[in-house]
């Protein structure tokens, strides 16, 4: 319980049977549930841990800016090992100074010829660390508030990504909630978010979900370590399904209080 185990289990169990990240369209793989149903199955999960539930709805708020506003091309690199099971996604907005007043961020994505170069640190990140994916927003024109923020699909394994350590939380503990820093990490973009960005067949490797940024390749090197492996795992045991209706919450999410 104190070591706040990711519940690798419970994600094993639930990519068997199809309900990691129902809403993901029929087209790219999975289920194509609606969002009634992909509610239903968190809050079913929910009822046993809520730590687990996290990973269904966590994927759907990582996916959702890609399955609104991004290309075809972002959407068949990304979607489909979301829905094999094989990639998690996590949704990256917050900041210290930012949490109530999202448009006051700080992260900024500055173009370097080619390259949409992302700096910053976002904060309470759920599933940081463990997700493969992470759907950051950053400031690509200062002066505009929240129409001057663009949206980029960074990976956890490229140069300049990094995680802080796990925040020590009262429950949901299975869950890993850390700050995500971005040094130098090269995002990607599909065209320039004012509408002028490379003609579809000029674009290298577009990554970005916002349909206005630009397509950057990938930045071969960066000062800052990342992380590559999950994080050091907790205690939720396997008994905890088998708790009375009136107490199902499994170990990790339950407080420990120091």
């Amino acid at each position: 319980m104190r070591r706040a185990r990711f519940p690798q289990e419970a994600l094993d169990a639930l990519t068997a049977a199809g309900l990691h990240a129902v809403h993901i369209p029929e087209a790219f793989g999975g289920e194509g549930a609606d969002a009634l149903a992909a509610a239903i199955v968190i809050e079913e999960v929910a009822r046993v841990c809520a730590s687990s539930s996290l990973i269904p709805a966590v994927n759907k708020l990582g996916t959702v800016p890609l399955l609104l506003s991004g290309s075809e091309e972002l959407k068949r690199k990304y979607l489909p090992p979301v829905a094999r099971g094989e990639a998690l996604f996590s949704y990256a907005l917050s900041e210290a100074g930012a949490g109530s007043d999202a448009a006051a961020m700080k992260t900024r994505a500055v173009r370097d010829g080619d390259h949409w170069v992302l700096n910053g640190t976002k904060m309470w990140i759920t599933n940081a660390g463990v997700s493969d994916y992470y759907t950051v927003m950053a400031v690509t024109d200062q002066g505009r508030g929240a129409r001057g923020i663009s949206a980029f699909v960074v990976e956890k394994a490229d140069p300049g990504v990094s995680f802080g350590k796990p925040e020590k939380k009262l429950g949901i503990k299975g869950s890993p909630t850390r700050t995500v820093i971005l040094d130098g990490c090269a995002g990607a973009g599909d065209e320039d978010h004012r509408g002028r960005g490379q003609p579809a067949s000029r674009r290298r490797s577009p990554r970005s979900t916002t349909p206005g940024s630009r397509s950057p390749p990938r930045r071969s090197a960066s000062p800052r370590a990342r992380l590559t492996t999950r994080p050091a795992m907790c205690g939720n045991d396997a008994s905890s399904a088998k708790q009375s209706a009136t107490s199902r919450a499994c170990s990790s999410c339950s407080p420990t209080w120091r």
